[in-house]
Protein backbone atom coordinates (compact mmCIF):
# COMPACT_ATOMS: atom_id res chain seq x y z
CA UNK A 1 0.00 0.00 0.00
CA UNK A 2 1.10 3.58 -0.66
CA UNK A 3 2.30 5.22 2.54
CA UNK A 4 0.74 8.37 3.94
CA UNK A 5 3.85 10.45 3.32
CA UNK A 6 4.04 9.12 -0.25
CA UNK A 7 0.43 10.12 -0.96
CA UNK A 8 1.13 13.63 0.32
CA UNK A 9 4.37 13.75 -1.65
CA UNK A 10 2.78 12.78 -4.95
CA UNK A 11 0.23 15.56 -4.55
CA UNK A 12 2.93 18.10 -3.59
CA UNK A 13 5.15 17.27 -6.55
CA UNK A 14 2.25 17.36 -9.00
CA UNK A 15 0.70 20.61 -7.73
CA UNK A 16 0.79 23.53 -10.19
CA UNK A 17 -0.16 27.17 -9.74
CA UNK A 18 -2.88 26.62 -12.34
CA UNK A 19 -4.51 24.06 -10.01
CA UNK A 20 -5.18 26.67 -7.33
CA UNK A 21 -8.70 28.17 -7.17
CA UNK A 22 -8.84 32.00 -7.07
CA UNK A 23 -9.97 32.03 -3.44
CA UNK A 24 -6.95 29.92 -2.44
CA UNK A 25 -4.56 32.29 -4.23
CA UNK A 26 -6.31 35.22 -2.55
CA UNK A 27 -5.89 33.64 0.89
CA UNK A 28 -2.21 32.94 0.22
CA UNK A 29 -1.66 36.59 -0.65
CA UNK A 30 -3.50 37.76 2.46
CA UNK A 31 -1.61 35.39 4.75
CA UNK A 32 1.66 36.59 3.25
CA UNK A 33 0.79 40.22 3.97
CA UNK A 34 -0.33 39.35 7.51
CA UNK A 35 2.95 37.56 8.13
CA UNK A 36 5.05 40.47 6.91
CA UNK A 37 3.06 42.91 9.04
CA UNK A 38 3.71 40.83 12.13
CA UNK A 39 7.45 40.65 11.36
CA UNK A 40 7.55 44.45 11.11
CA UNK A 41 5.91 44.82 14.51
CA UNK A 42 7.89 42.00 16.12
CA UNK A 43 11.22 43.40 14.92
CA UNK A 44 10.85 46.14 17.55
CA UNK A 45 9.97 43.83 20.44
CA UNK A 46 12.52 42.62 23.01
CA UNK A 47 12.06 38.97 22.04
CA UNK A 48 12.27 39.73 18.32
CA UNK A 49 15.46 41.73 18.79
CA UNK A 50 16.88 39.03 21.03
CA UNK A 51 16.43 36.46 18.26
CA UNK A 52 18.16 38.69 15.71
CA UNK A 53 21.04 39.34 18.10
CA UNK A 54 21.39 35.62 18.80
CA UNK A 55 21.65 34.68 15.14
CA UNK A 56 23.94 37.54 14.09
CA UNK A 57 26.25 36.81 17.05
CA UNK A 58 26.34 33.05 16.48
CA UNK A 59 26.60 33.22 12.70
CA UNK A 60 28.64 36.38 12.16
CA UNK A 61 31.32 35.77 9.57
CA UNK A 62 29.74 32.51 8.43
CA UNK A 63 27.79 31.69 5.30
CA UNK A 64 25.33 34.34 4.15
CA UNK A 65 22.59 32.67 2.15
CA UNK A 66 19.45 34.37 3.44
CA UNK A 67 18.24 37.71 4.77
CA UNK A 68 16.98 38.59 8.23
CA UNK A 69 13.92 40.73 7.57
CA UNK A 70 13.93 44.40 8.66
CA UNK A 71 17.52 44.07 9.91
CA UNK A 72 18.87 43.19 6.44
CA UNK A 73 21.76 41.04 7.72
CA UNK A 74 22.77 37.99 5.71
CA UNK A 75 23.04 34.71 7.61
CA UNK A 76 22.45 31.00 7.02
CA UNK A 77 19.11 29.76 5.78
CA UNK A 78 18.30 28.18 9.11
CA UNK A 79 19.37 31.28 11.00
CA UNK A 80 17.23 33.61 8.89
CA UNK A 81 14.26 31.29 9.17
CA UNK A 82 14.60 31.20 12.97
CA UNK A 83 14.99 34.97 13.41
CA UNK A 84 12.17 35.82 11.01
CA UNK A 85 9.89 33.31 12.70
CA UNK A 86 10.65 34.69 16.16
CA UNK A 87 9.91 38.24 14.99
CA UNK A 88 6.72 36.99 13.35
CA UNK A 89 5.58 35.42 16.62
CA UNK A 90 6.54 38.47 18.67
CA UNK A 91 4.52 40.77 16.40
CA UNK A 92 1.28 39.14 17.56
CA UNK A 93 -0.47 39.37 14.18
CA UNK A 94 -0.63 35.64 13.65
CA UNK A 95 -2.80 33.38 11.57
CA UNK A 96 -4.61 30.59 13.35
CA UNK A 97 -5.82 27.12 12.45
CA UNK A 98 -8.10 25.34 14.90
CA UNK A 99 -7.05 27.52 17.79
CA UNK A 100 -3.71 26.02 18.81
CA UNK A 101 -1.55 26.19 15.68
CA UNK A 102 -0.28 29.27 13.85
CA UNK A 103 0.88 27.86 10.49
CA UNK A 104 2.34 31.02 8.97
CA UNK A 105 4.70 31.50 11.89
CA UNK A 106 6.83 28.69 10.49
CA UNK A 107 5.61 28.29 6.89
CA UNK A 108 6.14 31.89 5.78
CA UNK A 109 9.75 32.20 7.06
CA UNK A 110 10.67 28.87 5.47
CA UNK A 111 8.98 29.80 2.21
CA UNK A 112 10.82 33.12 2.02
CA UNK A 113 14.19 31.46 2.67
CA UNK A 114 13.54 29.10 -0.24
CA UNK A 115 12.22 31.87 -2.47
CA UNK A 116 15.36 33.94 -1.89
CA UNK A 117 17.80 31.08 -2.44
CA UNK A 118 16.02 29.82 -5.55
CA UNK A 119 14.99 33.16 -7.05
CA UNK A 120 11.42 31.85 -7.08
CA UNK A 121 8.69 33.75 -8.87
CA UNK A 122 5.57 34.96 -7.11
CA UNK A 123 3.58 32.11 -8.61
CA UNK A 124 6.08 29.53 -7.44
CA UNK A 125 6.05 31.10 -3.99
CA UNK A 126 2.26 30.96 -3.78
CA UNK A 127 2.21 27.33 -4.93
CA UNK A 128 4.81 26.29 -2.35
CA UNK A 129 3.09 28.26 0.39
CA UNK A 130 -0.27 26.65 -0.34
CA UNK A 131 1.28 23.18 -0.40
CA UNK A 132 2.85 23.85 3.00
CA UNK A 133 -0.39 25.07 4.55
CA UNK A 134 -2.44 22.24 3.11
CA UNK A 135 -0.12 19.46 4.28
CA UNK A 136 0.48 20.87 7.75
CA UNK A 137 -3.18 21.62 8.45
CA UNK A 138 -4.42 18.28 7.19
CA UNK A 139 -1.88 16.46 9.34
CA UNK A 140 -2.84 18.51 12.40
CA UNK A 141 -6.60 19.00 12.02
CA UNK A 142 -8.12 16.26 14.16
CA UNK A 143 -5.13 15.64 16.40
CA UNK A 144 -4.31 19.04 17.88
CA UNK A 145 -6.04 18.65 21.30
CA UNK A 146 -4.75 15.10 21.74
CA UNK A 147 -1.15 16.10 20.99
CA UNK A 148 -1.47 19.01 23.44
CA UNK A 149 -2.77 16.67 26.14
CA UNK A 150 0.44 14.63 25.92
CA UNK A 151 2.57 17.65 26.85
CA UNK A 152 3.59 18.58 23.31
CA UNK A 153 2.76 21.93 21.73
CA UNK A 154 0.93 21.20 18.50
CA UNK A 155 2.17 24.44 16.90
CA UNK A 156 5.83 23.44 16.49
CA UNK A 157 5.15 19.68 16.38
CA UNK A 158 3.11 20.09 13.20
CA UNK A 159 4.76 23.38 12.27
CA UNK A 160 7.91 21.72 10.96
CA UNK A 161 6.09 20.05 8.07
CA UNK A 162 4.62 23.17 6.45
CA UNK A 163 7.84 25.11 5.82
CA UNK A 164 9.69 21.97 4.78
CA UNK A 165 7.03 21.20 2.17
CA UNK A 166 6.93 24.81 0.94
CA UNK A 167 10.70 24.97 0.59
CA UNK A 168 11.00 21.54 -1.02
CA UNK A 169 8.34 22.48 -3.55
CA UNK A 170 10.06 25.75 -4.51
CA UNK A 171 13.45 24.02 -4.71
CA UNK A 172 12.07 21.48 -7.17
CA UNK A 173 12.87 18.37 -5.14
CA UNK A 174 11.76 15.12 -6.78
CA UNK A 175 9.27 12.66 -5.32
CA UNK A 176 11.76 10.60 -3.33
CA UNK A 177 13.43 13.74 -1.97
CA UNK A 178 10.12 15.29 -0.87
CA UNK A 179 9.08 12.01 0.72
CA UNK A 180 12.37 11.94 2.62
CA UNK A 181 11.89 15.57 3.64
CA UNK A 182 8.61 14.68 5.35
CA UNK A 183 10.18 11.61 6.95
CA UNK A 184 13.16 13.57 8.24
CA UNK A 185 10.80 16.16 9.73
CA UNK A 186 9.39 13.38 11.92
CA UNK A 187 12.84 12.92 13.44
CA UNK A 188 13.30 16.66 13.95
CA UNK A 189 9.83 17.59 15.22
CA UNK A 190 9.41 18.77 18.79
CA UNK A 191 7.90 21.28 21.19
CA UNK A 192 6.99 20.94 24.85
CA UNK A 193 4.54 22.71 27.17
CA UNK A 194 6.32 22.45 30.51
CA UNK A 195 8.89 25.20 30.05
CA UNK A 196 6.26 27.90 29.60
CA UNK A 197 4.24 26.45 32.47
CA UNK A 198 7.18 26.67 34.86
CA UNK A 199 8.47 30.18 34.26
CA UNK A 200 10.37 29.71 31.01
CA UNK A 201 9.76 30.76 27.42
CA UNK A 202 8.50 28.20 24.97
CA UNK A 203 10.76 27.20 22.08
CA UNK A 204 8.21 26.96 19.32
CA UNK A 205 7.87 27.61 15.60
CA UNK A 206 11.28 29.30 15.31
CA UNK A 207 12.95 26.01 16.19
CA UNK A 208 10.51 24.11 13.98
CA UNK A 209 11.31 26.11 10.85
CA UNK A 210 15.06 25.96 11.52
CA UNK A 211 14.81 22.18 11.70
CA UNK A 212 12.61 22.18 8.59
CA UNK A 213 15.42 23.83 6.63
CA UNK A 214 17.78 21.10 7.87
CA UNK A 215 15.35 18.37 6.77
CA UNK A 216 15.10 19.84 3.26
CA UNK A 217 18.88 20.17 2.95
CA UNK A 218 19.43 16.60 4.12
CA UNK A 219 16.87 15.23 1.65
CA UNK A 220 18.42 17.24 -1.17
CA UNK A 221 21.81 15.73 -0.34
CA UNK A 222 20.54 12.19 -0.49
CA UNK A 223 19.45 11.32 3.05
CA UNK A 224 16.63 8.76 2.94
CA UNK A 225 14.04 9.24 5.64
CA UNK A 226 11.92 6.10 5.47
CA UNK A 227 8.49 5.23 4.15
CA UNK A 228 5.93 4.68 6.93
CA UNK A 229 7.26 7.28 9.36
CA UNK A 230 3.88 8.93 9.81
CA UNK A 231 1.48 6.03 10.24
CA UNK A 232 3.88 3.21 11.22
CA UNK A 233 3.72 1.35 14.52
CA UNK A 234 6.58 3.44 15.89
CA UNK A 235 5.83 6.47 13.72
CA UNK A 236 4.82 10.08 14.16
CA UNK A 237 1.20 9.58 15.20
CA UNK A 238 2.09 6.79 17.62
CA UNK A 239 4.70 9.04 19.24
CA UNK A 240 2.77 12.31 19.41
CA UNK A 241 -0.89 11.20 19.54
CA UNK A 242 -0.26 8.03 21.54
CA UNK A 243 -1.41 5.59 18.86
CA UNK A 244 -1.55 5.16 15.09
CA UNK A 245 -5.20 4.12 15.02
CA UNK A 246 -6.76 7.57 15.23
CA UNK A 247 -7.94 7.29 18.84
CA UNK A 248 -8.28 10.71 20.43
CA UNK A 249 -7.87 11.77 24.04
CA UNK A 250 -9.55 15.13 23.43
CA UNK A 251 -11.19 16.83 20.48
CA UNK A 252 -12.83 20.17 19.88
CA UNK A 253 -16.28 18.62 19.42
CA UNK A 254 -16.08 15.60 21.73
CA UNK A 255 -15.18 12.96 19.14
CA UNK A 256 -12.92 10.15 20.31
CA UNK A 257 -11.97 8.71 16.91
CA UNK A 258 -10.28 10.14 13.83
CA UNK A 259 -8.93 8.53 10.67
CA UNK A 260 -5.46 8.85 9.17
CA UNK A 261 -7.05 8.16 5.79
CA UNK A 262 -8.92 11.46 6.09
CA UNK A 263 -5.63 13.37 5.91
CA UNK A 264 -5.32 12.82 2.15
CA UNK A 265 -9.04 12.66 1.37
CA UNK A 266 -10.04 15.37 -1.11
CA UNK A 267 -6.51 16.70 -1.60
CA UNK A 268 -6.61 19.39 -4.25
CA UNK A 269 -10.39 19.65 -4.07
CA UNK A 270 -11.24 20.55 -0.47
CA UNK A 271 -8.82 23.30 0.53
CA UNK A 272 -8.11 23.37 4.24
CA UNK A 273 -6.04 26.55 3.88
CA UNK A 274 -9.36 28.39 3.58
CA UNK A 275 -10.03 27.57 7.24
CA UNK A 276 -6.98 29.62 8.23
CA UNK A 277 -8.07 32.84 9.91
CA UNK A 278 -6.41 36.14 10.73
CA UNK A 279 -5.62 36.92 14.35
CA UNK A 280 -5.92 40.67 13.96
CA UNK A 281 -5.79 41.44 17.69
CA UNK A 282 -2.71 40.48 19.71
CA UNK A 283 -4.44 38.06 22.04
CA UNK A 284 -5.22 34.37 22.29
CA UNK A 285 -7.06 33.63 19.06
CA UNK A 286 -10.32 32.55 20.68
CA UNK A 287 -10.70 36.08 22.12
CA UNK A 288 -10.79 37.90 18.79
CA UNK A 289 -14.40 36.93 18.07
CA UNK A 290 -15.48 38.15 21.50
CA UNK A 291 -14.37 41.65 20.53
CA UNK A 292 -16.00 41.87 17.13
CA UNK A 293 -19.16 39.82 17.74
CA UNK A 294 -20.01 41.70 20.93
CA UNK A 295 -19.22 45.02 19.28
CA UNK A 296 -21.43 44.17 16.29
CA UNK A 297 -24.28 43.10 18.58
CA UNK A 298 -24.14 46.33 20.59
CA UNK A 299 -23.81 48.40 17.43
CA UNK A 300 -26.82 46.74 15.79
CA UNK A 301 -29.09 47.43 18.76
CA UNK A 302 -27.44 50.69 19.87
CA UNK A 303 -26.65 49.20 23.29
CA UNK A 304 -24.46 51.49 25.40
CA UNK A 305 -22.28 50.50 28.31
CA UNK A 306 -24.48 52.16 30.91
CA UNK A 307 -27.48 50.13 29.70
CA UNK A 308 -25.81 46.72 30.15
CA UNK A 309 -26.64 44.60 33.17
CA UNK A 310 -24.56 41.54 32.26
CA UNK A 311 -23.25 39.48 29.32
CA UNK A 312 -23.19 35.72 28.75
CA UNK A 313 -20.93 33.99 26.20
CA UNK A 314 -21.35 30.33 25.26
CA UNK A 315 -18.07 29.05 23.79
CA UNK A 316 -16.31 25.89 22.66
CA UNK A 317 -15.18 24.10 25.78
CA UNK A 318 -11.51 23.91 24.84
CA UNK A 319 -11.38 27.69 24.58
CA UNK A 320 -11.85 27.84 28.35
CA UNK A 321 -8.89 25.60 29.30
CA UNK A 322 -5.77 26.82 27.53
CA UNK A 323 -3.58 25.20 26.26
CA UNK A 324 -5.11 21.84 27.22
CA UNK A 325 -7.53 20.45 29.81
CA UNK A 326 -4.68 18.16 30.80
CA UNK A 327 -2.37 21.10 31.63
CA UNK A 328 -4.50 24.25 31.89
CA UNK A 329 -2.60 27.45 32.54
CA UNK A 330 -5.62 29.66 31.85
CA UNK A 331 -9.15 28.83 32.97
CA UNK A 332 -11.29 31.37 31.19
CA UNK A 333 -14.46 30.42 33.08
CA UNK A 334 -13.04 32.01 36.22
CA UNK A 335 -10.50 34.58 34.99
CA UNK A 336 -11.66 38.20 34.85
CA UNK A 337 -8.34 40.06 34.70
CA UNK A 338 -7.15 42.21 31.78
CA UNK A 339 -6.28 39.82 28.94
CA UNK A 340 -9.00 37.30 29.82
CA UNK A 341 -11.94 36.38 27.60
CA UNK A 342 -14.24 38.33 29.91
CA UNK A 343 -12.04 41.38 29.40
CA UNK A 344 -12.19 41.19 25.61
CA UNK A 345 -15.95 40.63 25.64
CA UNK A 346 -16.35 43.71 27.82
CA UNK A 347 -13.99 45.70 25.59
CA UNK A 348 -16.09 44.90 22.53
CA UNK A 349 -19.29 45.93 24.29
CA UNK A 350 -18.02 49.10 25.94
CA UNK A 351 -15.61 50.37 23.26
CA UNK A 352 -17.01 48.75 20.08
CA UNK A 353 -13.59 47.32 19.17
CA UNK A 354 -10.02 46.83 20.37
CA UNK A 355 -6.79 48.66 19.39
CA UNK A 356 -4.91 46.72 16.71
CA UNK A 357 -1.56 48.00 17.98
CA UNK A 358 -2.29 47.02 21.57
CA UNK A 359 -0.08 44.10 22.60
CA UNK A 360 -1.22 41.25 24.81
CA UNK A 361 -0.07 41.81 28.37
CA UNK A 362 1.01 45.40 27.66
CA UNK A 363 -1.10 46.64 30.57
CA UNK A 364 -1.62 43.60 32.84
CA UNK A 365 -2.91 45.70 35.75
CA UNK A 366 -5.44 47.53 33.63
CA UNK A 367 -4.07 50.94 34.62
CA UNK A 368 -4.56 52.28 31.10
CA UNK A 369 -7.83 50.49 30.40
CA UNK A 370 -11.15 52.33 30.23
CA UNK A 371 -12.93 52.01 33.59
CA UNK A 372 -16.05 50.84 31.76
CA UNK A 373 -14.18 47.76 30.55
CA UNK A 374 -12.75 46.92 33.97
CA UNK A 375 -16.20 47.23 35.51
CA UNK A 376 -18.15 45.35 32.84
CA UNK A 377 -15.75 42.39 32.64
CA UNK A 378 -16.82 41.46 36.17
CA UNK A 379 -20.34 40.95 34.83
CA UNK A 380 -19.41 38.64 31.94
CA UNK A 381 -20.07 34.91 32.29
CA UNK A 382 -18.27 32.34 30.09
CA UNK A 383 -20.19 29.09 29.50
CA UNK A 384 -18.28 26.14 27.94
CA UNK A 385 -20.05 23.83 25.47
CA UNK A 386 -19.09 20.84 23.30
CA UNK A 387 -21.57 21.99 20.65
CA UNK A 388 -20.03 25.36 19.80
CA UNK A 389 -17.68 25.81 16.86
CA UNK A 390 -14.20 27.21 17.46
CA UNK A 391 -13.99 31.00 17.55
CA UNK A 392 -17.78 31.06 17.32
CA UNK A 393 -19.20 32.35 20.64
CA UNK A 394 -22.91 32.94 21.17
CA UNK A 395 -23.09 36.32 22.89
CA UNK A 396 -26.14 37.48 24.84
CA UNK A 397 -26.31 40.98 26.28
CA UNK A 398 -28.84 41.52 29.06
CA UNK A 399 -29.86 45.14 29.55
CA UNK A 400 -31.05 46.81 32.73
CA UNK A 401 -34.56 47.23 31.35
CA UNK A 402 -35.07 43.45 31.32
CA UNK A 403 -34.41 42.84 27.61
CA UNK A 404 -31.80 40.54 26.06
CA UNK A 405 -30.06 40.53 22.69
CA UNK A 406 -28.17 37.58 21.16
CA UNK A 407 -25.73 37.18 18.28
CA UNK A 408 -24.39 33.81 17.18
CA UNK A 409 -20.95 33.85 15.61
CA UNK A 410 -20.15 31.51 12.73
CA UNK A 411 -16.48 31.04 13.56
CA UNK A 412 -15.63 32.34 10.08
CA UNK A 413 -15.72 36.07 10.75
CA UNK A 414 -11.94 36.30 10.57
CA UNK A 415 -11.56 34.28 7.34
CA UNK A 416 -11.71 37.29 5.06
CA UNK A 417 -10.39 38.12 1.58
CA UNK A 418 -7.27 40.07 0.68
CA UNK A 419 -8.91 43.47 0.43
CA UNK A 420 -10.47 43.14 3.89
CA UNK A 421 -7.06 42.14 5.22
CA UNK A 422 -5.60 45.29 3.66
CA UNK A 423 -8.31 47.45 5.21
CA UNK A 424 -7.73 46.09 8.69
CA UNK A 425 -3.95 45.61 8.71
CA UNK A 426 -3.31 49.23 7.69
CA UNK A 427 -4.05 50.19 11.29
CA UNK A 428 -0.55 49.00 12.24
CA UNK A 429 1.18 51.72 10.17
CA UNK A 430 1.85 54.08 13.12
CA UNK A 431 3.75 51.28 14.87
CA UNK A 432 6.01 49.88 12.14
CA UNK A 433 9.66 50.74 11.35
CA UNK A 434 9.13 51.51 7.64
CA UNK A 435 7.41 54.53 6.08
CA UNK A 436 3.72 54.32 5.18
CA UNK A 437 4.56 54.56 1.49
CA UNK A 438 6.87 51.56 1.73
CA UNK A 439 4.15 49.58 3.49
CA UNK A 440 1.78 50.50 0.65
CA UNK A 441 4.37 49.17 -1.81
CA UNK A 442 4.41 45.94 0.21
CA UNK A 443 0.62 45.72 0.02
CA UNK A 444 0.73 46.25 -3.75
CA UNK A 445 3.43 43.60 -4.17
CA UNK A 446 1.35 41.09 -2.18
CA UNK A 447 -1.76 41.96 -4.17
CA UNK A 448 0.11 41.30 -7.42
CA UNK A 449 2.31 38.51 -6.06
CA UNK A 450 1.37 36.18 -8.89
CA UNK A 451 2.81 38.75 -11.30
CA UNK A 452 6.09 39.31 -9.44
CA UNK A 453 9.18 37.92 -11.17
CA UNK A 454 10.83 37.36 -7.77
CA UNK A 455 8.95 36.80 -4.54
CA UNK A 456 11.94 37.86 -2.45
CA UNK A 457 11.25 41.48 -3.37
CA UNK A 458 8.93 41.33 -0.37
CA UNK A 459 11.90 40.59 1.90
CA UNK A 460 13.65 43.74 0.75
CA UNK A 461 10.50 45.77 1.32
CA UNK A 462 10.74 45.00 5.04
CA UNK A 463 14.10 46.77 5.30
CA UNK A 464 13.62 50.45 6.23
CA UNK A 465 13.92 52.99 3.44
CA UNK A 466 13.91 50.44 0.62
CA UNK A 467 11.71 51.74 -2.18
Amino acid sequence: MTSLSRKLTQWIVGLRYEDLPPEVVDRAKGLTLHSLASVLLGSQSPSGQQAVQLITAEEGGGRSDATIMVNGAKVTKGGAAFANSEMRMAGGKLDSFRMLTHPGTSISPGAFVAAESEGASGRDFITGLVAGYEVMERMAADFIPTVMSRGFHAGPVFGIFGPAVAAAKMMGLNEDEVNSTIALCVNLAGGNLEGARSGGRALREGAAVRNAMLAVAMAKHGYVGGETVLEGDAGFYHAYAGNNGGRLTYSFVGDTQASLDKITEGLGQDWMILETLYRIYSTAGYNIAHVDVTAALCEAHDIRYEQIDRIEAVVNWLETQYPSPAFPSRREVVASAPGSTRYFTAYGAAMRGFPVLRGQGSDPDGAQDPPEVLDLMQRVTIIPSHDMTLFGPRITVFTKDGKSYTKQSTGREFMWDFEEEVRRIRDIVPGIPIPAGQFEAMIAACRDLDREARADRLIQLTVPEVA
